[in-house]
């Protein structure tokens, strides 16, 4: 998929938002990706992590054992992934403010794993992500996600591969420009 066939599909299910928000990355945008409606259709969630899938290196392809995504906007994307890539997906939750697994999902010692999201911005979560994964006792191969939208300011540990990258920018609270803080704000994301 090209990034002008990825971005039709947000369009298309009116995910592209403009307006003044608040991501949950506590940054503000004149944009937002609304990754929840891109993906209520499950034929274009199966398209989407179908193209993602395909976007990964064969030799990694070969490698995983499961993929697990962070709650709650991970969590389509990553059931789609375990079905593109044919393994088993879970996902992380954070009942008590920090991501691990729960309802018996389970890492094996040595489990290789990725970890998807939705969007990554600041990569505070997927870093969060990735961590709990190594406390559970696997092993990361890679991050993947439909959108990078760090501006490449963010570095991980393992390759970080995305379906598209955009660059909207995105401003700290002390940052924000007159016309855009002139807006009122909305919070969209699943962090309160």
């Amino acid at each position: 998929m090209t990034e002008e066939e990825v971005l039709s599909e947000f369009r298309a299910s009116e995910a592209l938002l403009e307006g003044h928000f608040k991501l949950s990355s506590g940054r503000h945008s004149a944009h937002y990706l609304q990754c929840a409606r891109v993906l209520m259709d499950p034929m274009r969630a199966s398209r989407l992590a179908a193209a993602l899938a395909a976007k990964l290196p064969r030799e990694l392809r070969a490698e995983i054992d499961t993929v697990v995504s962070p709650a709650m906007g991970g969590i389509i994307i990553g059931h789609e992934m375990g079905r593109a890539l044919g393994k088993e997906a879970m996902f992380l939750e954070r009942p008590d403010g920090t991501f691990g697994f729960r309802r018996g999902f389970g890492l094996k010692p040595g489990e290789k794993v990725i970890v998807v999201e939705d969007v990554v911005t600041t990569g505070l979560s997927s870093k969060e992500a990735m961590k709990a994964v190594e406390n559970a006792g696997g092993e990361v191969l890679a991050l993947v996600s439909i959108v990078n939208r760090s501006g490449g300011d963010v570095e991980f540990d393992v390759p970080y591969h995305a379906l598209v990258e955009i660059t909207f920018p995105t401003y700290a609270e002390d940052e924000i420009p007159a016309e855009l803080a002139a807006v009122p704000v909305t919070k969209p994301g699943s962090r309160k």
